[in-house]
């Protein structure tokens, strides 16, 4: 059989698959359209991460979820905070995964707009530059470089998110090299020198962060990751002063972290599929081990992070006020 066709028959089986799950799901009744009201701002993006499971361990009802919401406040775009591909990334742009973990999943209508992604290790674990090739290949896939920045003003509200690599800055990724062979190929010393540039130059209302890996969380995971993450980013976001949230994925679990004497809040958005337990650690404010996507707003005069679990429920709210 040739190898086009046996995709075309992989994905048949897929699509008949999800729609039995769909017909399982029950609808999310601990929230109403009204409830989603709130979330009204000049500015309205989505977070999701952790995606990749094949509609899975709750995927595809929390991208379901996810369209529903957008019927009532749509974003701007949608944050993809990597490992958007389990277990070992893509190979290819015509990777049968970007179907089945992200195309034919994230279907809603209202979720037909820019996906602004970064890569996670799982990615790394892959063909990375796939991953921004893709771009060329679906409209709403929009990953310039493997960091970037994005800005938006709407009504006189203006708010910047910086996308950064951090598989890379973390020393196990780099040293694994038959693991992730790309890690130790990319320049840390240049991405570092452009975030604190970026910055440097930022003067919009609101400053929003965006990487995989933690900087604080309670996890299981290699001390060496929050310790690689804290040494590299900390000073830079420490000289401007500018960073009001840090966001993540990776952990698997909501996590608001605020440490004393700073000024950024640091946040863990839960994975998108396949939930993880979560207990308080130094600094902890909320915690939950809940699948779901978050929702940010923003006006001029405050910052708004809404987690929300695979029902809809908002568990916590991250305020920023100016």
């Amino acid at each position: 059989m040739k190898t086009t066709e046996r995709i075309r028959q992989q994905v048949l089986r897929f699509v008949a698959a999800v729609a039995v799950m769909l017909a399982a799901v029950p609808q999310a009744g601990a929230q109403t359209p009204a409830d989603w009201e709130k979330f009204d701002g000049d500015i309205v993006l989505y977070m999701a991460n952790d995606l990749g499971r094949n509609g899975y361990y709750e995927q595809k009802p929390v991208a379901e979820l996810m369209g529903r919401v957008a019927e009532v406040k749509g974003p701007e775009f949608i944050i993809a905070a990597g490992d958007i591909h389990h277990f070992e990334g893509v190979a290819s742009v015509d990777d049968p995964l970007w179907m089945t973990n992200f195309e034919l999943i994230y279907s809603h209508p209202e979720l037909m707009l820019d996906w602004n992604p970064i890569l996670g290790n799982h990615e790394y674990r892959g063909n990375t530059q796939a991953v921004l090739d893709y771009s060329k290949v679906s409209r709403r896939w929009e990953m310039p470089a493997r960091y970037y920045t994005r800005t938006v003003s709407e009504d006189g509200t203006t708010l910047r998110v910086v996308f950064i690599d951090t598989t890379p800055l973390i020393s196990k990724y780099r040293e694994e090299s038959d693991k992730y062979p790309d890690a130790s190929k990319q320049d840390n010393a240049a991405q570092l020198a452009w975030l604190d540039a970026t910055l440097k130059d930022a003067k919009e209302d609101w400053v929003i962060v965006v990487g995989h890996h933690p900087i604080y969380a309670d996890t299981e995971k290699d001390d060496v990751e929050r310790q690689d993450m804290q040494r590299q980013l900390l000073p830079i976001f420490r000289k401007y002063g500018n960073v009001a949230i840090y966001a993540c994925g990776h952990i698997h679990n909501f996590q608001h972290i605020r440490m004393q004497g700073d000024s950024t809040d640091y946040i863990v958005n839960t994975s998108g599929s396949l939930a993880r337990p979560v207990k308080p650690t130094t600094g902890t404010v909320f915690c939950a081990g809940e699948e779901g996507f978050s929702v940010i707003s923003a006006t001029k005069k405050q910052l708004n992070f809404f987690m929300l679990d695979k029902t809809g429920k908002v568990l916590h709210t991250v305020t920023k006020t100016k």
